[in-house]
């Protein structure tokens, strides 16, 4: 059950939705879980929910602003960004505020799909690995 709520937890994070999985999976690391199944279930799960925001690029754009869920000023920087960096840009896909905006933007501009699948992933998995590094070198 730890698996599949952290798994629940990284996808949802990864949408729109204002949550965090870290502090959830710095628990769960805390508690002798599998650290090999944590952090992949955590990086499938926060891969998917980028997935679902580049959906959401694809078919919704106008509809979120429209309904204030997303702002026409953070979308057009996010925009400015993925032009001026090109897909590289989806490294950041794991920071805070930016990260889901991207994984947006990259729908909306309808960035190959296939690199935008493998740069998530590379991008979530790195940051769940540093976060498992740190946890586990500052447990005592």
């Amino acid at each position: 059950m730890v698996y599949i709520t952290l798994f629940t937890v990284s996808f949802l994070a990864a949408t729109l939705l204002p949550l965090g999985s870290e502090a959830l999976y710095v628990y769960d690391i805390s508690q002798k879980h599998s650290l090999l199944l944590l952090w992949l279930f955590a990086t499938v799960g926060n891969t998917l929910g980028s997935m679902v925001n580049y959906w959401l690029g694809l078919k919704g754009e106008t509809y979120l602003e429209r309904k204030g869920h997303v702002s026409v000023e953070k979308m057009q920087k996010a925009r400015g960004f993925f032009a001026k960096y090109g897909g590289w840009t989806l490294l950041l896909s794991w920071a805070p505020i930016i990260g889901d905006p991207l994984t947006f933007i990259a729908g909306v501009l309808r960035y190959n799909f296939k690199y935008f699948a493998l740069i998530v992933f590379v991008a979530k998995g790195l940051r769940y690995a540093v976060i498992s590094f740190l946890a586990s070198s500052l447990s005592v």
